[in-house]
């Protein structure tokens, strides 16, 4: 076998389980046929050969949704093309609620499987027994059937994939353990590996980590972030039953479980609520097919339910008691695509139990990736730049995914923070804002106030569907924001410096706006790819001649980073991170102005300090640099503050403006909703043209030499597609948080990407995409629109402009 490894390869591929086998099978596809796949035993032998082998195809978005359905198509032809069995069947699959609140979250599935064109249907607690007699329905509220969802063999799926690489030239090796990735000039040059023959070294320009459980200490070694941690996952088998035949597989989430039957027996799995995380001190170096010692103690509360749910398990006997291992994620999402830290490493790892799923399609999209330049749409859910660095700590990642795989199955309710490893990065005002009675949520580790309690309020959430328990306090605080003034602690920012001779421009090449701009202005501009979709949405301020400032979301912070050093080329400039440097106080509203005149003796006045413009000033006994900008749509100022002088800013501000009311996350959200500023992963993406997010005005038509330039003028040509719209449900019931469905003259068009409840406009707001090809704005909004929520629809006003300030005008007061 080690004679059939070449020496240089234009792939190498680390590991050979279905993430491996399917990326190796899509790239020899696509056409590279000198492809090397790589595994340390045998192929599936790591979390493959258990999987449960469930098939669903609604995911939480439209592209998630499309790599699940291409995964199932795939699997469905493997067989033919191969010749190996996959036993892949459609059998359907029902989830049964227990519950009011699951069957609102099921309805609300039930919409977005309609938005995406997944067959679902609403089923009674009569139907679901007609469909699966062998269930003890007598407590169901109902829930919902997806016919085309369906069941396979995971290994021989894989195996049939290693085939239909083979057969197009790819070369795949057991028995050979990668035992380095190696690396010159910040660039992958190859891998070293071991095998029964002795040592080697393959020649690669792209080495791709599939290697699950093992994959995130192989990363380490070359300083790549790869943040994933095994858990054990039980599942039992029975004997065989007469009669089982072929049933839907089931889901009963109120009790953590799963059914499929297969081969005449019922299996029973679970996403127990607090999982047990494995490997800690690291994975045997002959794990191979290996099973984890049983824990009866710790499923028993899930067999005991399941005894009551499906009676047939208390007389049926127990063929195995199964432990295995599997990968989770700090935020139950797997890793794919390129990684910052190392030209051509790129990951495809950490599935967290959905896996056999998600490989067929994760595999495709990797490919054309790789094999194109691109990804085939936004894929930033999986985006493996997304990951943090000291997410890779493995304290953090133990106690994460004790609580990541239970909430598979948990209530998916809008606004739900994790409840482990919390307080990892802080704000210098943190402890601050707790004594004031701050909730705090937690974002790419940072821990952000999101709503503040009132005196004697419990500070915390009570998750729900409907109003919740802060909405009051909400309301408060957006309405401070409107006719008064507020405060927000938005240290979280990501702030990235471009320094040096040549930075304006390398800043004008990848930046759609001017950036030979004064010294103290402030610009707001996308960072564009050839397609015109929108990498990044940003200010720029120049600080210097040669010195710029970005501030960016602190999620995309390292997708950010990596953009601007992947483009930088031969410009002489420095892309540095400084977000620790400086904490961040946003003071918002229409007083904002008087506040800033009792902390400052500087002139705040339209002509003293313009919108658009930041100065360093005087602030108590401090200095800040003051950024006249709103993300809310109020007169207001960002305060960037020396982290060593935040505490005292913060405590002038408060004795200064005994009216001002700190404000959280909750309430920037929805000031910026009915403003309608779109919010990037949500709003936009890299596969939305900048044009048809309505940002065109950030996009220069005067300069040239632009990433995205020929694509905006195309476009221009050419027309829209399509246009993203927002709506206003002023039904006090109605309760919009993302992907409900936009219904345009009684037709399904497309999902609501962001909402918010709107106090200002007195009703909920959303934004999404309205197809709008060869038509009028007049005829765009001459339609009538509705909300579907949960399968109830709601009238809906619709605006192309923002409903509140059309004009943008009170922030430049």
């Amino acid at each position: 076998m080690v004679a059939e490894i070449p020496t240089k390869a234009r792939a190498v591929i680390i590991g050979g389980g279905i993430s491996g086998c399917s990326v190796a099978y899509h790239l020899a596809k696509a056409g590279w046929t000198d492809v090397v796949l790589l595994e340390r035993k045998r192929l599936t032998s790591g979390t493959t050969w258990h999987a449960a082998g469930l098939i669903g195809q609604l995911r939480g978005s439209a592209n998630m949704t499309r790599l699940a359905r291409y995964s199932a198509g795939l699997y469905v032809g493997l067989e033919a093309e191969t010749g190996i069995a996959t036993g892949m069947r459609q059998v359907g699959s029902i989830s049964v609620a227990l519950k009011a609140d699951r069957m609102e979250e099921l309805r609300r599935q039930a919409t977005l499987a309609r938005i995406f064109d997944v067959e679902v249907q609403e089923v009674s607690p009569a139907e679901i027994k007609a469909m699966y007699p062998h269930l003890n329905v007598s407590d169901a509220v109902g829930g919902v059937h997806l016919p085309l969802d369906g069941q396979c063999d995971p290994a021989n799926i894989a195996m049939a994939l290693a085939k239909g690489a083979r057969m197009r030239g790819a070369v795949i090796a057991e028995g050979v353990r990668v035992t380095r990735v190696t690396q010159a000039a910040g660039q992958v040059t190859g891998v070293d590996y071991e095998s029964a023959e002795g040592p080697g070294h393959i020649a690669a320009d792209v080495v791709i980590n599939c290697g699950g459980m093992w994959g995130r200490d192989l990363a380490a070694q070359n300083g790549v972030t790869l943040p994933l941690h095994a858990c054990e996952h039980f599942y039992l088998v029975t004997e065989p039953i007469e009669g089982l035949g072929h049933l839907p597989v089931l889901r009963v989430p109120d009790e953590c479980a799963y059914y499929k039957s297969d081969a005449g027996k019922m299996m029973l799995g679970a996403f127990e609520p607090k999982a047990k995380p494995w490997g800690m001190g690291g994975i045997r170096a002959d794990f191979e097919f290996d099973t984890l010692p049983e824990d009866w103690d710790h499923f028993q509360p899930i067999l005991e339910a399941a005894m009551e749910r499906m009676p047939l398990f208390q007389s049926a006997g127990i063929h195995t008691f199964f432990n295995g291992p599997e990968s989770f994620t700090p935020d139950d999402r797997y890793y794919l695509g390129p990684t910052p830290e190392l030209g051509g490493y790129w990951v495809a790892a950490g599935y967290n139990s959905i896996g056999i799923a998600s490989s067929g399609g994760a595999g495709m999209a990797l490919a054309q990736w790789i094999t194109e330049g691109e990804p085939p749409f936004d894929l930033w859910e999986v985006d493996i730049r997304r990951a943090q660095p000291f997410q890779k700590n493995r304290r953090y990642l133990k106690e994460r995914v004790s609580e990541t795989l239970g909430l598979l199955y948990a209530d998916h309710y809008p606004y739900r923070q994790m409840g482990t490893s919390r307080g990892v990065r802080r704000s210098p005002l943190h402890a601050a804002l707790a004594a004031r009675g701050a909730v705090f949520g937690e974002v790419a580790g940072w821990e952000r106030a999101n709503w503040f309690a009132m005196p004697g309020q419990t500070a915390e959430y009570r998750y729900g569907w409907g109003r919740a328990n802060w909405f009051d306090n909400h309301r408060a605080e957006h309405m401070a924001v409107r006719t008064g003034v507020g405060l927000f602690d938005m240290t979280s920012f990501g702030k990235i410096r471009v320094e040096g001779r040549d930075a304006c421009a390398f800043l004008n090449r990848v930046c759609s706006a001017q950036m030979d701009v004064a010294a103290g202005r402030i610009v707001y501009t996308m960072m564009l790819n050839a397609r015109g979709g929108i990498e990044a949405d940003l200010t720029v301020t120049r600080l210097s001649e040669t010195e710029y400032l970005l501030v960016v979301p602190g999620a995309t912070l390292t997708r950010n980073l990596a953009w601007l050093r992947a483009h930088l080329g031969d410009d002489f400039a420095v892309v540095t991170d400084v977000s620790a440097g400086e904490a961040v106080l946003c003071l918002m509203g229409p007083l904002a102005r008087e506040v800033m005149a009792r902390v400052s003796p500087q002139d705040f006045s339209n002509g003293g300090h313009p919108f658009g413009q930041a100065r360093e000033i005087e602030i108590g006994m401090g200095l800040a640099r003051a950024h006249r900008v709103s993300y809310v749509g109020e007169l207001g100022w960002e305060l960037y503050v020396p982290t060593d002088q935040a505490a005292h800013v913060f405590e002038i501000l408060l004795e200064a403006a005994p009216e001002m009311r700190l404000c959280g996350l909750h309430a920037l959200d929805s000031c910026r909703i009915e403003q309608a500023y779109r919010h990037w992963g949500h709003d936009i993406t890299d596969e939305d043209h900048v044009l048809e997010a309505g940002l065109g005005f950030t996009v220069s038509r005067k300069k040239t030499g632009f990433i995205g330039r020929e694509a905006v003028l195309r476009r221009e040509e050419a027309g829209l597609s399509r246009r993203l719209v927002q709506f206003l449900v002023r039904d006090p019931e109605a309760m919009i948080f993302h992907n409900e469905a936009i219904v345009r003259d009684g037709r399904i068009v497309g999902p609501v990407t962001s909402g918010n409840y709107g106090h200002a406009l007195g009703g909920a707001v959303g934004l999404g995409y309205v197809p709008c090809a060869g038509q009028s704005e007049a005829e765009v909004l001459g339609s009538a629109y509705e909300i579907e929520i949960a399968g109830r629809r709601y009238r809906a006003e619709a605006s192309l402009l923002p409903m509140y300030d059309p004009a943008s005008g009170r922030m430049r007061l």
